[in-house]
């Protein structure tokens, strides 16, 4: 907070979506990992075949979030709702694992 207080520009709270990329041999290991990466949420997943053959799949969340907090050094939220927005950003930290 005290960080926030003394900032003179604008500030934005922002939890990042969980990324992993995996190199696949085969397009049928992609495929398959694909499938588990959607079955257990990762609804942002997807393959990419690159020109020389490489394919890699790609595990994406979709937990992201990204709030201003302040506007020209202004603060725009209280306290409260920035402890609120830390509770919210841990909880889809826990969901990523």
């Amino acid at each position: 907070m005290t960080a926030l207080e003394k900032a003179t520009g604008d500030v934005v709270f922002k939890f990042e979506p969980f990324v992993l990329h995996v190199l696949c041999r085969e397009l049928q290991d992609a495929q398959l990992l694909h499938s588990v990466a959607v079955d257990s949420g990762f609804r942002n997943s997807g393959i990419t075949v690159g020109r020389g053959g490489k394919i890699t799949m790609a595990v994406r969340s979709t937990h992201c979030l990204e709030v201003p907090l302040s506007h020209k050094g202004r603060l725009l939220v209280s306290e409260e709702y920035i402890e609120f927005l830390v509770q919210v950003a841990n909880q889809k930290m826990e969901e990523n694992i």
